[in-house]
């Protein structure tokens, strides 16, 4: 007989009558039999003799099942009835036969090692008595001098109690002692350190709250490494001494960055001391470990690698460089800084790279249009280069290229097509990687009607013609309407190259189709040279096909973009950018440039919802941060600095959605979460665009604003009309409000508004990190894994699943087993509750269609877009088709990934057991991948 050790109570079958199990507690009380407690007592056992990856084999949790049915067996076919069809069993005759079918398995040390666990169960309900702790000798510590003296334990035991405190589930002697097993005689200064944090990380994976132990230790050795280079001597601080050392520190962290030509010198004509004790020392304490080793490798300043910007300070001078050009700067600064190191809002990595520095870059996007001809190729290229060297994430509209074929006056030649070209820019976005920070990072767009398109979407594939190849560029497609409509109903297309059809490149909506149509009867009567006709919906599944195999090219459509934009005045919108949230207006002379930073939506929660006060007052002083920007801003272009101060453009979105869904109980497969991703952006939608407007009624209107749809009070939930009619109806629109916006449009059309465009929903690929939440508007990747980034691996366990398992007493290291063995997917583990199964359900779980109902809820308070990844466990054709037209359908402007699992999921392995080595390295690989794409792109970094 054979029961599955998962069920959680078995009634098993005794000469053809089902037996059901009572169990007798040791205080006489009863309780139902449940099975899993003994697979879980035996997974245990072989977790103390095999490793703690044992659980995660396929053989020990096959013996376990088997064994678990065998001792059931024994139970149900010995001892008297209580009762027909009732058996009563004690403890430790469950016990005797867990022993007995482990040894004659042949598991004997499996069995000792279940022996000595019962054995600590009793002394555990027995009173202990006290005994004395025998301390050996303390080994000694190396200097950088090479003098020795004795290892400070004291001082350890300080550091390591204060990383433990108010942190209830962290156990400080534990990293005390791990750490001290470490130490060896002779043990240089930096790997005391190294061990302390490593003591505290190994124990992550089965206790969330162990990241923010790892984080304070970390912070222990970033204070020692800045303090000293700061004050110019050895100095160690714990965080208590630093409620006065922040004050007495700062000042001379100014001079240090000004003496060596890195900060502003106007960042010292700041009231220093003002803003020294306006820090809040007790902040630090706020990052997880993952946090804090990323702002370490690649924000905090630097002279010859080694750091002298402390974490508040890093916050502060972030703060300081955006305010540099207000009336009353040190109160500004004060209130920027506020809300920077409160996770309330965090602004883009370009901004925390290089505000208050001496190249203040702050800007995260540019979106270029390139020209035709050799001249304007290059300076596109250029400008790339030039754009990416300060942190710029690119977009590059291509569409105006002639294609292959096309003829060349100049030479009287044939052109090569575009295919060329990008194979160069791809170089250079390599070449150019900010400092080793980050490489390069850059987007092609090309639009469907191009003649070039079939050979632009094989730019990702790994065979071919490597000439022919980019593989570190990034692609995507622009589709007007008209193309899915053809795709709809079943019909031709036809490909032009643009030289022959210039128009087509500026037109969307009714009068590109009707363009369009007019080049195809063009075409048939001969007067165009080059073009070629496919089946719309042929060409449409290769899009498709190459999209699933390479990630690539993107889907994003033109008309959408184009009939809610807020510019449609002065312009058109020929792409998106990196990350697929922009949507400007470009020409040869203007490249667009748009500055983000994201509201934490976690931040602001409450039990009923959305803070709606406290919202409102971040997203003001947020809009006021992201329009000072501009105009403190490092240009690289005169086309960036000309289009970025007559437009003024801003892109405020927002991180931590999966998180706030967890924390309000809502599954993301769900129409709560939907109507939720409704109106929680509609109320950061509506305090956007009011402090847009109460900035425009203080500083002035953008430049273009006449004639914008503001100015005729069209706000973004109002352009949904236009996209309706344009597409005669064929869309799927909610239309919903909930706040008064015919106040709000009253407002606009008096005071004006100081930005083109408001809002954008970025990746947060790294700010979400340093805030310790969810990406943007991402759902879980899954509920336990090692994240891969420029920093290294990190061990990621979702808190509030372990807190919710904690509650109902199902946290155990088997759970963490099982969790490293379904790949963090809860839908395989049954003794987790239904319900905490569907709230928890990961990414690859999820009907991908709830994603795209929820961007398309979100999409309507939106002026320009949101990077939005797809999911799909299984992918198949018709399921990519359904996805993507539903997309289009729901009147989403872009998408961006498409995301399916690898073959390779999350490493069966483990951080404990590394026996002391300092050098230890985690050996766990990332969560699972999309095509050719890790969950954190760096290039998302660009973007945030």
């Amino acid at each position: 007989m054979t029961i599955a050790s998962s069920s959680p109570a078995a009634t098993p079958a005794v000469s053809g009558q089902a037996v059901e199990l009572t169990v007798v507690r040791r205080d006489g009380s009863s309780t139902p039999f449940d099975t899993t407690k003994i697979s879980v007592a035996m997974t245990k056992a072989f977790l103390a003799v095999e490793g703690a990856d044992a659980g995660t084999t396929h053989r020990v949790r096959d013996l376990v099942t088997d064994l678990t049915g065998r001792v059931l067996a024994a139970l149900t076919s010995r001892g008297p009835n209580s009762s027909p069809g009732r058996r009563s069993v004690q403890v430790e005759d469950i016990q005797d036969q867990v022993e007995l079918a482990l040894m004659r398995a042949g598991e004997h040390q499996v069995a000792r090692a279940y022996v000595l666990y019962r054995e600590e169960r009793t002394k555990a309900r027995t009173p202990a008595d006290p005994s004395g702790i025998t301390d050996k000798p303390a080994p000694t510590v190396r200097a950088a001098d090479g003098s020795r003296s004795p290892l400070d334990v004291e001082r350890l035991r300080v550091i390591v109690t204060e990383a433990a405190h108010d942190l209830d589930a962290v156990d400080a002697e534990l990293i005390l002692d791990a750490t001290l097993g470490s130490c060896y005689d002779g043990i240089a200064e930096h790997e005391v350190e190294l061990a302390l944090v490593m003591a505290a990380r190994s124990y992550v994976e089965t206790e969330p709250q162990y990241s923010f132990a790892a984080a304070r230790l970390l912070l222990d050795q970033i204070r020692r490494e800045a303090l000293g280079r700061v004050h110019g001597e050895p100095r160690q601080a714990s965080q208590a001494d630093m409620a006065q050392g922040y004050a007495e520190y700062f000042p001379h962290y100014i001079r240090t960055g000004i003496e060596a030509g890195q900060l502003d010198p106007e960042l010292g004509g700041f009231d220093l001391e003002r803003l020294a004790a306006a820090i809040r020392p007790e902040r630090d304490l706020g990052f997880t470990f993952l946090a804090l080793q990323t702002l370490y490798d690649r924000y905090l300043l630097h002279i010859d690698k080694v750091r002298y910007e402390l974490p508040q300070a890093f916050f502060l001078r972030v703060a300081m460089g955006i305010a540099l050009r207000e009336d009353d700067r040190d109160t500004r600064a004060i209130e920027f800084y506020e809300l920077l190191s409160s996770f309330r809002f965090l602004s883009s990595t370009p901004t925390l790279f290089n505000s208050g520095t001496t190249r203040p870059q702050l800007s995260s996007c540019f979106l270029t249009t390139v020209e035709d001809d050799l001249s304007g190729i290059f300076t596109g290229i250029r400008n790339n280069a030039l754009l990416a060297k300060y942190s710029g994430g690119l977009g590059n509209d291509w569409t105006p290229i002639r294609g292959i074929g096309a003829h060349i006056r100049g030479t009287n030649g044939e052109s090569q097509g575009i295919i060329p070209f990008l194979k160069v820019a791809n170089d250079t976005a390599v070449a150019v990687n900010q400092g080793g920070r980050r490489k390069g990072a850059v987007c092609a767009y090309l639009e469907t009607w191009h003649i070039d398109i079939e050979e632009f979407l094989e730019l990702r594939k790994n065979t071919g013609d490597e000439r022919r190849r980019t593989h570190d560029m990034n692609t995507a497609n622009w589709v007007p309407d008209l193309f899915m409509q053809r795709v709809e109903a079943d019909g031709e297309w036809t490909l032009f190259s643009p030289d022959e059809v210039p128009d087509l490149h500026d037109l969307y909506g009714a009068a590109f189709a009707e363009a369009y149509a007019g080049y195809e009867a063009a075409a048939d009567r001969g007067e165009i040279r080059v073009f070629r006709r496919v089946k719309a919906v042929e060409l449409w599944r290769r899009m498709l096909t190459v999209l699933f195999e390479t990630g690539h090219p993107w889907i994003t459509f033109k008309d959408a973009a184009n009939l809610r934009s807020p510019q449609q005045h002065d312009g058109v919108v020929h792409s998106s950018n990196l990350c697929t949230e922009i949507t400007l207006n470009t020409t040869v002379d203007e490249t667009a440039v748009c500055n983000l930073g994201s509201v934490n939506l976690v931040a602001h929660l409450t039990a009923d919802g959305v803070d709606d006060d406290l919202l409102r007052e971040t997203v003001r002083t947020a809009v006021r941060m992201l329009d000072n920007v501009i105009d403190v801003n490092f240009y690289t272009t005169p086309e960036a600095e000309r289009a970025n101060q007559r437009h003024r453009p801003v892109g405020l979105g927002l991180m931590g959605f999966a998180d706030a869904l967890a924390k309000l109980r809502i599954p993301y497969a769900s129409d709560a979460a939907v109507e939720f991703a409704d109106t929680s952006m509609e109320q950061v939608s509506y305090h956007a665009i009011e402090a847009s407007s109460e900035l425009a009624a203080e500083r002035g209107s953008y430049s273009s604003y006449d004639g914008s749809l503001w100015s005729l009070g069209i706000l973004p939930i109002d352009s949904l009309d236009l996209l309706h009619t344009a597409r005669d109806g064929d869309v799927i629109l909610d239309r919903s409000t909930r706040l008064d916006w015919k106040t709000l449009r009253a407002k606009v059309l008096r005071n004006g508004m100081r930005n083109s465009n408001v809002m954008a929903i970025a990746p947060t690929a790294t700010i979400s990190n340093i805030c310790g939440v969810s990406q943007s508007i991402e759902p879980t990747y899954s509920n336990l894994f090692v994240k891969s980034n420029m920093s290294g691996e990190f061990t990621v366990a979702n808190p509030y699943l372990v807190a919710d398992l904690k509650a109902r007493g199902l946290w155990d290291q088997v759970m963490v087993s099982d969790l490293k063995y379904h790949d963090g997917v809860l839908a395989g583990i049954e003794r987790v509750p239904a319900d905490l199964r569907e709230l928890y359900a990961t990414a690859f779980e999820i009907d991908p269609l709830w994603l795209v109902k929820a961007a398309s809820r979100r999409q309507k308070w939106i002026d320009q877009s949101q990077s939005l990844n797809l999911y799909m466990a299984k992918p198949s054709g018709r399921a990519l088709d359904e996805l993507y037209r539903s997309a289009w359908r729901y009147g989403l402007k872009t998408t961006y990934y498409l995301r399916s699992q690898s073959a390779t999921h999350v490493e069966k392995s483990t951080l404990q057991g590394t026996d002391g080595r300092l050098n230890a390295v985690p050996v766990a690989l990332a969560e699972p991948t999309g095509a050719v794409c890790s969950i954190d792109d760096p290039d998302c970094e660009a973007c945030q």
